[in-house]
């Protein structure tokens, strides 16, 4: 088998473009050159690994298998050049990083400050979604590294505990459950709660902290980020449980109030997440060193 970095090149052009004629422009070739070299590929491996539709090209069960694969073997050999080439960990190619919502908005861009002032000024490119997806961009070598917020259920994924994050209980000033001596465990029970989406690791947290002591969480409204909440939260919509990191500003600002819940501390890990099968750069080990020294800002 005469299988090439240049074929699979083309096939992650096809499956990212999904045609032949858009890859051909990413990889700065013909069409026709394009077309062979992707009819070469699925002739080495005696597998279709498209369906055609019209006039697109939909990765079929086959392409999906070797996609993650076909990414681990063109970033391995990016990382070979680069070294080879003298590169150092801040030349202006940047790290891939994956972060879910509360890393990526208050604590990654300090991070990422204070690696440029570190190593040099490099272009990140991040991506930023719940705990779910970025575990599975990860798991697909969409991304280096990942930062998340809950526990990790992909498989082949080595998962380092980071930091601890200090979640707390907030409402609006005037809300009922904000006056002193009305926070007991029967008053939460029927409090509406404003929550994350599901596969947010903010949401598995604040489960995994209140169910084993509420039992139910009564929905008041489900957001797909915090910001939305807390703000949500400020109108008085209902309560919520957050990371402090996420509501100091309106605690500061005195438009939330923290709540003094007669529940247990309620902490929880933030993770580091990479393929075990992912290469480690001289860029991407200095900056999971970085990131082991802690966060510039933490949840407490």
């Amino acid at each position: 088998m005469a299988l090439t970095l240049r074929q699979l090149q083309i096939f992650l052009a096809v499956a990212d473009q999904g045609s032949t004629a858009a890859a051909a422009v990413a990889v700065a070739l013909s069409q026709s050159a394009a077309s062979a070299a992707l009819n070469e590929l699925e002739s080495l491996l005696g597998a279709r690994l498209f369906d055609r539709v019209g006039k697109r090209l939909i990765l079929n069960d086959n392409g999906r298998l070797l996609l993650p694969q076909a990414r681990q073997m063109r970033d391995g050999a990016a990382t070979i050049e680069r070294q080879f080439a003298g590169a150092e960990t801040g030349a202006p190619l940047g790290l891939r990083i994956g972060a879910s919502t509360t890393i990526g908005i208050y604590l990654l861009p300090a991070l990422l400050a204070r690696f440029a002032a570190r190593h040099g000024h490099s272009v990140p490119h991040v991506s930023i979604a719940n705990s779910a997806a970025i575990g599975a961009a990860v798991a697909e070598f969409e991304v280096d590294l990942g930062l998340i917020e809950g526990p990790c259920h992909c498989a082949g994924l080595l998962v380092e505990a980071w930091i601890k994050d200090r979640m707390v209980l907030v409402a609006a000033p005037g809300h009922p459950l904000a006056a002193p001596g009305t926070l007991t465990p029967a008053a939460l029970r029927g409090a509406g709660w404003l929550l994350r989406e599901a596969g947010s690791g903010t949401r598995e947290a604040v489960e995994q902290a209140l169910l084993p002591h509420l039992h139910y969480l009564r929905p008041a409204g489900e957001f797909s980020n915090s910001e939305a909440i807390k703000r949500a939260a400020a109108a008085g919509l209902g309560i919520a449980c957050l990371p402090r990191v996420v509501v100091a500003d309106l605690l500061a600002g005195g438009q939330l109030r923290e709540l003094a819940t007669p529940l247990p501390p309620l902490r929880r890990n933030f993770y580091l997440i990479r393929h075990e099968g992912k290469m480690l750069s001289a860029r991407l080990s200095a900056f999971l060193q970085l990131c082991r020294e802690g966060a510039p800002r933490g949840g407490g």
